[in-house]
């Protein structure tokens, strides 16, 4: 099942506070960016994190789900509605995840 744009939509709300929170469409689900890093997504209209210490500690009783057939599981953040939470979560997950890869062309 494919993710709504209105979940979309209210997940980019919720986090509005953060600066330069993109996204990305991808088959019909969605990649959720912060500065660059990637830090998960939005899969079957759920928005699951990576796993990270800090997202560990901030949320210890997560579901850990598999969005798709041989991805790594992310976690399932089920505190959606608190907008301070979120943003607590994505700044202490941003310092934990590891650079984006730059990409080569040529050689």
């Amino acid at each position: 099942m494919a993710s709504s744009k209105a979940f979309l939509d209210f997940i980019m709300d919720q986090l509005s506070s953060l600066r330069h929170v993109s996204f990305r469409a991808m088959m019909g689900e969605y990649v959720i960016y912060y500065k660059g890093k990637v830090i998960g997504g939005i899969y079957d209209d759920r928005f699951l994190v990576k796993q990270t210490k800090a997202a560990k500690e901030l949320m210890h009783d997560t579901e850990i789900v598999v969005p798709y057939e041989e991805s790594k599981g992310l976690y399932l953040v089920d505190n959606v509605d608190d907008r301070e939470f979120l943003k607590e979560l994505i700044e202490k997950m941003y310092e934990e995840l590891p650079e984006p890869k730059t990409k080569r062309y040529g050689l």
